[in-house]
């Protein structure tokens, strides 16, 4: 791709720059580099150009950018997907956001993979998650139009199909990053968990960021008791924090240890319902050992390639739901944002965000972030003069 300054024919309209520096991965495994990619002319119809002001960091971003990820992505990319902006320029019949709340020029958003709206996992299955022509941010290609389909840039583009939601005032920014990936995964999960009896006892395995936000909803669900199994210990004593009743670390203790302790805990049935968050393979045969008979498994994490070894038999004899959840459509950006909102005074969310690094400091972030040293790094995008 050219990274030459586009020519006046090709400028975008007045009030927006002709590039937009971005945190671009040409090859896996290596750094990023901050480059200088087109800004469009203006929006389409439906779409929007965004000012973006924040980008926390994903593990999925980490595992992306080593090619760890079972999914398919078409470099070279904009890194970063958990992003929050204010509306820059909006094309025609973008005047509203995804649930009617009006929008205008300087309004803080956060926005949606796509979904096309008539393929059957759209329109039969209901499904948005699964379309068939799913457009995602860092997934897709600079050096197509309109090239700014990542977070860690000044500048980003709304596509049309993408779902937007306005941000409320009282959710800052970064907070509302973590709405954007990470808690919208995490209510999407708990959308296809179902609801949750006063009377059920929840285990969570991994103590990252969706670990921790899952502690807060089941916790704010009723459930019973709230268990969250993982490392570092600072990490376990922030899930307290969340919402987490009783926690477990996996440093210097086995799987049957913590297994015996839950069952103490739940009258020797074991939890009623076990949700994974690792991202680890054998995390999985583990959470299957862990459930109560008739009791729900619902998985999250694994994204990536690495295989496991399991007895599919436990799932027949245990009579156990296993559940599936990715992602989430703008639903669960809504209901995370929402979530936020009401319990901005009382669930630490800020204490998440453990560092804070300029665009130019983003491998260093991403490190930090794959050696455990953050919880959730943000990425505070300011455009240079």
């Amino acid at each position: 791709m050219s990274q030459s300054i586009p020519t006046q024919q090709d400028r975008p309209a007045a009030g927006l720059p002709s590039i937009s520096r971005a945190a671009v991965l040409r090859r896996f495994g290596e750094p990023v580099k901050i480059e200088c990619v087109p800004v469009p002319s203006g929006p389409e119809p439906g779409a929007l150009i965004v000012k973006t002001t924040a980008c926390s960091i994903c593990g999925t971003d980490v595992h992306l950018s080593r090619g760890n990820l079972s999914l398919a992505v078409d470099l070279p990319v904009i890194l970063g997907h958990e992003m929050v902006g204010r509306v820059v320029a909006i094309g025609e019949g973008a005047e509203r956001d995804s649930v009617g709340q009006p929008l205008a020029l300087g309004d803080r958003i956060l926005w949606t993979h796509t979904a096309c709206g008539h393929c059957f996992f759209c329109t039969v299955a209901r499904q948005p998650t699964l379309c068939e022509n799913r457009r995602a941010y860092m997934f897709e290609n600079i050096e197509k139009p309109p090239y700014l389909l990542g977070g860690f840039s000044e500048y980003g583009y709304v596509l049309p199909e993408a779902g937007r939601v306005r941000v409320p005032d009282n959710v800052d920014d970064a907070v509302a990053s973590l709405c954007s990936c990470a808690f919208r995964s995490v209510m999407n999960a708990f959308d296809n968990l179902g609801p949750i009896d006063p009377s059920e006892h929840v285990a969570i395995q991994g103590a990252g960021p969706l670990g921790i936000l899952a502690a807060a909803v089941a916790r704010v669900s009723g459930a019973k008791t709230v268990s969250v199994i993982g490392a570092p210990e600072a990490r376990l004593e922030l899930a307290k924090e969340f919402g987490a009743t009783h926690v477990f670390t996996i440093e210097g203790t086995s799987h049957e240890e913590r297994a015996t302790a839950l069952r103490a805990l739940t009258d020797g049935r074991g939890p009623d319902i076990v949700m994974e968050f690792t991202g680890v393979p054998d995390a999985f045969g583990q959470g299957l050992d862990l459930v109560r008979k008739g009791g729900r498994y619902l998985t999250v994490g694994q994204l990536g390639a690495g295989p496991t070894t399991f007895s599919p038999s436990l799932i027949v004899k245990k009579n156990i739901r296993v559940i599936g959840s990715f992602s989430g459509d703008v639903k669960s950006y809504w209901k995370a944002l929402q979530f936020a909102s009401a319990h901005v005074d009382r669930i630490p969310f800020g204490k998440m965000i453990t560092g804070r690094y300029a665009l130019e400091d983003v491998n260093r972030a991403l490190e930090r972030m794959h050696a455990l040293q953050e919880i959730k790094p943000l990425i505070l995008i300011e455009e240079r003069a």
